[in-house]
This record gives C-alpha cells, sequence and structure tokens, in this order.
C-alpha cells in the first residue's frame, strides 16, 4: 500500500477518534442518537425560516431537533412538531449534546439559562442586532449547520457570577447568577449606595445604579455604562456605576475570586431592583445587600470561527481600522 493511502488512513482515523471524543465530552455516547437543542423564538419571520431550516437539516442528518415546551408551542403553527422532542419531558438536558441557538444575545442568555450547570455547549447564530455573544451570522447557517453535525468546533468556558441579595433583616430574597451582569438600579429615584470589595468599604455614592460584569458582559450594559471592554480570556470582574453623582466614579476592575458588594443604604426613600442578565428581576427593598462572586459553574460557547477577539470585536462594533499603521508592515511606533 502506498504511503499516501497509509496517511489517508491515518487521518480517517483521527477524525473518528475527536469525533467520539467530542460526543462523549458533551454526554453524547457513539451508539446514543444524538439530540440537539434548537432555542429560537416565533416573534419575526426570519426566525420562524432558519428554525425550519436547522429542523429539517438535524432530522435529515438523523439528528432529533429538541425544543423547549415554550418554542415547541410557538412553532406548532410552522412545521410538522412531531418530528422535534421536548426538552425536560422526552430529553434530560444531561442527553444533549449540543444547542443551537438562533437570534440575539438575549435568545443565548435564555438557552444558558435553561443549560445552566451542564456540559451541553452553545452555538449562536446571530439573528439581531451586534450579537456579541453570537458565532456565526444568519448568512452562514447552512454551513454552521453542517459544523456542528460534523462535531467541527472548539469549545470555550465563560466565566459566570453567583449573586445572592439580602435585606437588612438577613433575609435571603435572591439567589442566583449571571453571565453578563448583575445590576442594581433604581425604581424611580436616585439611589444613594455602598460599593465594598472582599469585606472593606470602598465607596459611597449617589448614582441610577451599578453593574457588577464579567468579562463576557464586559461588551454588554457595562460597556453602554462606560466600562471597558476586558477580553474574554481575563479572569475577572468589573464594577461599573450609571450616572453616579461623585468625583470617583470610575470603573474598577477586581481579582476574580473577589467579592464586589453593592448596599442600598438605609435612607434611600424607595426601593431598587437587582437584574441578572436583564431576565432575573429582584426587588431591593432600602438597607439590602447585594453580593456577588464568581461561579464555579461556566457557559460552555462552541466557536466555529477561530478570529481573534480583536478581529471580532472590529466586526462587530464596525471599528475604523483602516489607517492602522501596522498593516504596512512598519508596526505601529
Amino acid at each position: 500500500m502506498s504511503d499516501k493511502h497509509h496517511e489517508g488512513d491515518s487521518a480517517a482515523r483521527a477524525d473518528s477518534e475527536r469525533a467520539a471524543s467530542a460526543a462523549a465530552s458533551c454526554g453524547a455516547g457513539p451508539r446514543q442518537q444524538r439530540r440537539m437543542l434548537v432555542v429560537s423564538h416565533a416573534h419575526r419571520q426570519e426566525a420562524i425560516a432558519a428554525t425550519i431550516e436547522v429542523v429539517h437539516a438535524l432530522t435529515e442528518a438523523g439528528a432529533v431537533p429538541v425544543l423547549d415546551a415554550e418554542d415547541r408551542a410557538a412553532f406548532e403553527p410552522h412545521f410538522d412538531i412531531t418530528r422535534t422532542e421536548t426538552l425536560g419531558r422526552d430529553v434530560a438536558v444531561i442527553d444533549l449534546e449540543v444547542a443551537l441557538v438562533l437570534g440575539g444575545d438575549g435568545t443565548i442568555l435564555r438557552a444558558a439559562e435553561m443549560l445552566r450547570g451542564s456540559q451541553c455547549p452553545i452555538v449562536g447564530v446571530n439573528l439581531g442586532h451586534v450579537g456579541f455573544l453570537a458565532e456565526m451570522e444568519s448568512n452562514d447557517l447552512r454551513a454552521t449547520i453542517e459544523r456542528v453535525l460534523d462535531r467541527d468546533y472548539s469549545v470555550e468556558e465563560r466565566l459566570t457570577v453567583d449573586v445572592r441579595a439580602i435585606t437588612e433583616e438577613g433575609e435571603v430574597i435572591a439567589d442566583t447568577w449571571a453571565l453578563n451582569e448583575a445590576s442594581v438600579e433604581k425604581r424611580r429615584r436616585m439611589l444613594e449606595v455602598s460599593v465594598g470589595v472582599d469585606g472593606r468599604p470602598l465607596t459611597n455614592f449617589a448614582c441610577d445604579g451599578v453593574v457588577v460584569a464579567t468579562p463576557t458582559g464586559s461588551t454588554a450594559y457595562a460597556f453602554s455604562a462606560g466600562g471597558p471592554v476586558v477580553w474574554p480570556g481575563v479572569q475577572a470582574m468589573l464594577m461599573v456605576p450609571i450616572a453616579a453623582h461623585a468625583l470617583f466614579d470610575r470603573p474598577i476592575v477586581v481579582d476574580p475570586h473577589s467579592e464586589v458588594t453593592v448596599t442600598i443604604l438605609p435612607e434611600n426613600i424607595g426601593p431598587g431592583v437587582l437584574w441578572c442578565d436583564g431576565r432575573r428581576r429582584t426587588e431591593l427593598p432600602a438597607g439590602s445587600v447585594v453580593r456577588v462572586s464568581k461561579s464555579d459553574l461556566t457557559v460552555r460557547l462552541a466557536r466555529l470561527d477561530q478570529a481573534v477577539f480583536s478581529d471580532r470585536l472590529v466586526r462587530k462594533f464596525k471599528l475604523p481600522v483602516s489607517g492602522w499603521r501596522g498593516e504596512r508592515g512598519g508596526g505601529i511606533a
């Protein structure tokens, strides 16, 4: 047999081993039928068309599309729903190989909530605006499906935070988490807050709110509030004041093992509100303290595009780089 045939056999074996390893790491054994979660919404025609295409492609490939009960009911008028299974009734989260999420960052955050604590990776296809969490754009949908079916992706672990809110009397009123951020915000009147790190007071000020964000969330609400962009591989947390009436109103970046606290001072006239990823809401009476710390659980994002983060930043925010001196090969000095 020629060397060329030996090389072909070796490559085929290597591909097979990688595929089996990927299946095992996602909870799908090599002999099990592959079940893939599809998360979407039926509010826009583009999302409906994309969902129909994904469900058809997965079915044709012998995989089982899985929808949660809410999506299944929403899409029942649009395609034969009997070709799918229901998450939590027919399929447990642990049996999912991967999640294909069709929409913007809000849809991806909803999927992350469904998959909390599991090893199932998320592939985001952007049907929204910026869609910073999404891996691919809608015009890449066919190629994205094929690569997911071929298990041709890597997995990136993203830091999340645990969030607890406790009243002045010591009652725990929220015990939740966030991938992007936890924000303490005013209801009607400006809030008087005290911010601390690792059990020590840092500063007091009046503000519209405070965002405590992860590196993943640094391009979301924290960015809009004037916080820095933090590369997703950095292990850290950010504290960003919102419209603070103070001389010291700068964002701070802290060690991931620190605990950030935001206390709504007792002298506040009205309550505040805690939002986690813009999805989970808790009313905060005056005197409440919100504690934010690094979680032991991560969110797993599947990566098909191996572009460095700076390229993604330029592409998503349409940053002007045409005059960058480094393009001429002479460096930037």
